[in-house]
């Protein structure tokens, strides 16, 4: 009798817990370096969720980092390579939070428009605190990480642009 109430117990609580939230995406590029993002799900839910569902679909792999600009930024997510495309899930609703941005900080990328947030995120090579409650941060790389980014080519678009092989959400 003991048994099964505790048995009851534990599949009663397990069956309340939410499950476990993916806490990090592994970049593999094509420099031959790695690095991950530790996701803020905390700060903007919705584009976790559409950056993991994509990543998780594989569209991520062998796009290219299209706009890499020295001291600023490296761009990706762009299924073109133009810095025009995206997926074909739905755009995504601004989460704007008082996150500075900061080296390291992963944002997403949109159009003039702040709800157009799709496919496309960057990583900032330095402090960009215009942009300070006009991007939504999803991400952060931490400096053993920023090591492989601050290797990506630079260019809009770099000549010989580097591509992400593979990303994976852990």
């Amino acid at each position: 009798m003991i048994r099964k109430l505790a048995l009851a117990a534990l599949a009663a609580s397990l069956l309340s817990s939410p499950a476990l939230a993916a806490e990090k995406l592994k970049i593999e590029t094509s420099k031959g370096c790695s690095f991950d993002i530790t996701l803020r799900s905390d700060l903007a839910p919705k584009h976790v969720a559409q950056i993991t569902k994509l990543a998780k679909d594989g569209f991520y792999d062998g796009i290219v980092f299209h706009r890499v600009i020295d001291g600023f930024m490296a761009q990706t997510g762009d299924p073109t390579g133009t810095g025009m495309g995206g997926s074909k899930l739905p755009d995504i609703k601004a989460e704007f939070t008082p996150e500075p941005f900061k080296r390291g900080t992963v944002g997403m990328a949109r159009s003039s428009d702040p709800d157009s947030g799709n496919s496309q995120f960057f990583v900032m090579f330095a402090p960009g605190d215009f942009l300070n409650g006009q991007y939504t941060v999803w991400g952060q790389v931490d400096e053993t990480g920023m090591a492989c980014v601050d290797q990506i080519a630079r260019g809009e678009p770099p000549a010989t642009p580097d591509k992400m092989i593979k990303v994976t959400v852990e």
